[in-house]
């Protein structure tokens, strides 16, 4: 088992020096940002656009939470079987096949006229939308070592976008044309997208990399887990903070369009653009933790999750209140994403792919729970029963913090307490 780590690595960096031939231009980063900010922006569509879903197509507010928890299952299960694929095929087919088939997927969903054709479509996108992960591995690989932090952080700066515009541009859309035309007007993106892709995206050179079995890089992915306790520890959080994040997102569109409200899908989809602050949160963070100070980011953070469940529980009575909550919400969470996915790297930069890929699992898994059982909680008990479950989970973030807090699991873990000592 431990030689399938080793195998990965001595083939990423022989796939790392074989692309680092192609010039890498400013141009072509922008496009990479651009594709993983259109390809993430389908996860997100769907969550303002949930109540006139279910109207159209007859749907419990049970059955339609599942069209957000489906998409955040099939993200998850993408990002275990799909995103290692990139170790032992060429990117480039790889990228473009992917966007192809996503295609298809949001065709499905634009024409579905049942509810269990409409779940299908949504689960399929979310599996497909890990192309997202596929990109930013590649633009890594072909960034030149020097600059490689700045090509990976303006491609993530993409992705960040994808995610706070979608629910804008899709409620935006959805007054405009109906809720259909954004999934059709997504495709039509990516289709371009793929062909772009396919024209300016490097090929392989004529000497092919190692082969390696894809059971290997599944199984390399299960090792470092075993092995990794900060790994595990910080999945944790994720799980915790990104179940918090969709008990909001998945659900707040049901109060909002009820009275005394009764507000469009334009302006619940506006409440993304709130979503700036997380990006600044973003930033911070990683400042940082580049001084050494993770554990106590980690902590404020967590606490002013907690705290945003406040606010949040009186939006019923004030817009302000909801502001106020969702800033505070945002900012914790990307601060405590930030952490996470910096700490994870310093474990092992040769197998950075797997560690984020494995981690994102457990985002995925914690997305999908705060849907479902956000939606299904607010059809039998309401929007302050809502809040009780967010705010459990972000509690739940905080205890396992402050239990944790002095603990050294890993080497990156003594580096920084040291740091904060």
């Amino acid at each position: 088992m431990p030689g399938n780590g080793e195998a990965v690595t001595r083939q990423t960096g022989a796939r790392s020096g074989e692309e680092s031939a192609f010039a890498l231009s400013r141009g072509v980063v922008i496009l990479f940002a651009v594709a993983c900010g259109a390809a993430v922006a389908n996860v997100y569509f769907a969550q303002p656009l949930l109540v006139t879903m279910g109207h159209d197509l007859a749907m419990s507010p049970a059955l339609v939470g599942s069209v957000v928890t489906l998409t955040h299952v099939g993200y998850g299960l993408g990002l275990f079987f799909l995103v290692p694929l990139g170790d032992v095929t060429d990117r480039r087919r790889l990228i473009v096949a992917q966007l192809l088939l996503l295609v298809v997927a949001l065709t499905v969903v634009a024409a579905a006229r049942t509810a269990a054709l409409l779940l299908a479509g949504m689960a399929a996108t979310g599996l497909l939308t890990v192309v997202t992960q596929t990109l930013v591995a590649f633009a890594a690989s072909l960034a030149p070592p020097a600059g490689r932090g700045r090509v990976v952080g303006l491609v993530t700066s993409g992705v960040v976008t994808g995610i706070l515009l979608a629910r804008t541009a899709s409620g935006l859309m959805a007054d405009l044309a109906g809720w259909r035309s954004v999934y059709l007007a997504s495709a039509s993106l990516t289709a371009l997208l793929a062909l772009v892709l396919y024209r300016v995206l490097p090929r392989h050179g004529d000497v092919p990399p190692p082969t390696l079995r894809y059971g290997q890089l599944l199984r390399s992915t299960i090792t470092l887990f075993a092995r990794e306790r900060l790994l595990r520890l910080r999945a944790l959080f994720g799980l915790l903070i990104f179940a918090a994040f969709s008990t909001l997102w998945s659900s707040v569109a049901l109060p909002l369009s009820e009275a005394p409200y009764f507000l469009p899908h334009s302006a619940i989809g506006a409440l993304g653009l709130i979503g700036v602050a997380g990006a600044l949160a973003a930033t911070v963070a990683g400042r940082l933790n580049d001084r050494g100070l993770s554990r106590r980011t980690t902590g404020i953070a967590l606490a002013l999750l907690a705290a945003s469940w406040l606010p949040l529980a009186f939006i019923r009575s004030s817009l302000w209140a909801l502001v106020v909550g969702v800033v505070l919400l945002d900012l914790a969470v990307q601060a405590v994403h930030v952490t996470n996915q910096t700490l994870i790297y310093a474990l092992h930069p040769d197998a950075g792919s797997r560690l984020i890929g494995g981690y994102m699992v457990f985002y995925s898994l914690g997305s999908a729970t705060g849907a479902i059982a956000a939606t299904s909680l607010y059809a039998v008990a309401g929007w302050g029963a809502v809040c009780a479950l967010g705010a459990a989970f972000s509690c739940l973030g905080l205890v396992l913090w402050a239990f944790t807090r002095h603990s050294t699991p890993g080497p990156a873990t003594e580096m920084t307490c040291r740091s904060e000592a």
